[in-house]
């Protein structure tokens, strides 16, 4: 059985003794002891860096620490979405095991392979790119997009990844449960937003495999500047492929926007596109009209403003371990986001 090396400090969320001895006896040609460390950034599934005796290292992805709603948290279907991508074209990490007996550390887990590429996260994160650079990373992001749009669900078996009709109305009433199910206080224009929404749904086009969190900084890049591999496909599911373009657009962050005051992402650096530019070429792109994609921008609005309030709730009872100070910013940024899907539905007319 593998044992814990005695100056290893293990993260919270991790049995070293049976994980390690799970990772011996299912991943080929990995040896203990094993060193692990929990890699920051995560807001939802928790998500640390395994290294055994010889230097080999993987990704170890779980859920959040205590009671979970719903299915944001399915290692399961995690598992499963980057399994079947992995021979197309969409960029992700390889499977090196999964595991569902939840008595080796508390619920399900998988293991990936660790790509150590730079992650886009903040402004700074992007200064060792030239300006050129960022411009060519920009049409990845693109590129890869499409690429994920034009994945037929039926070829590689995602088929019944979930209902491919109606996928707008079903979000609505999904996120609306989570937001019961989550809140921390009355916030009435996230119901009000909730309302108008349903009253404005567009015509769906044809389903496709919707990453549902689909962001610059859910890639692990190459030092080249290409894409290794897309992350964080915990809310994946079969819909309209539109809803990933309004929540791109939606974090890509340009010089002089203050929706964000928590940290100053990296599109706001010289020489990534503007949100117009991602917009258009996206549309020219994947042939995808895009006259309504103000409702798609409104939708991820109202999303992540109750995706954060999880996130809030999650610190606030103890699920990440010990709250990261300033947590409570998050619990304002709430209400903020809920003001700007309400303005987003307003250029509707």
């Amino acid at each position: 059985m593998a044992e814990e090396p005695d100056d290893n400090v293990v993260p919270e969320g991790i049995d070293p003794e049976r994980v390690g001895a799970w990772i011996e006896a299912n991943v080929a040609d990995a040896a203990g002891p094993f060193a692990y460390e929990r890699i920051a950034g995560g807001r939802s599934n928790l998500t640390y860096s395994v290294t055994d005796s010889a230097g080999n290292r993987w990704a170890l992805r779980r859920p959040p620490m205590g009671k979970a709603l719903g299915s944001a948290h399915d290692m399961g279907r995690e598992h499963r979405v980057v399994s079947a991508l992995g021979p197309t074209d969409v960029p992700v990490a390889h499977i090196a095991g999964y595991c569902t007996d939840e008595s080796v550390n508390e619920a399900p887990f998988y293991l990936m392979d660790f790509l150590d590429g730079p992650i886009l996260r903040l402004r700074a994160d992007a200064e060792p790119f030239s300006e050129e650079d960022r411009r060519a990373i920009g049409e990845r992001v693109i590129d890869t997009l499409v690429t994920i749009h034009d994945v037929d669900p039926d070829a590689v078996g995602l088929g019944d990844l979930g209902k491919k009709e109606d996928y707008v109305a079903r979000q609505l009433r999904r996120w609306q449960g989570q937001w019961e199910g989550s809140k921390t206080r009355e916030i009435p224009l996230v119901e009000e937003v909730h309302d108008r929404l349903l009253d404005r749904i567009p015509e769906q086009g044809p389903a496709a495999i919707v990453h549902g969190d689909y962001r610059l900084d859910n890639m692990i890049l190459e030092n080249s500047g290409e894409v290794a591999a897309v992350v964080d496909w915990e809310l994946c599911t079969l819909g309209d492929p539109l809803a990933d373009v309004g929540l791109l657009l939606v974090y890509w962050a340009e010089e002089g926007d203050t929706l964000l005051p928590l940290f100053e992402p990296a599109t706001m650096a010289p020489g990534f596109q503007s949100r117009e530019e991602v917009r258009a070429g996206y549309a020219e792109r994947s042939g995808r009209d895009l006259g309504e994609i103000d409702f798609y921008v409104a939708l991820a609005y109202w999303k992540l403003a109750i995706i954060l309030e999880g996130v809030y709730s999650r610190y606030a009872k103890g699920q990440y371990g010990k709250p990261e100070a300033g947590f409570e910013e998050f619990g304002k940024n709430v209400g903020r986001l809920a003001e700007a899907a309400d303005a987003a539905v307003d250029r509707l007319g």
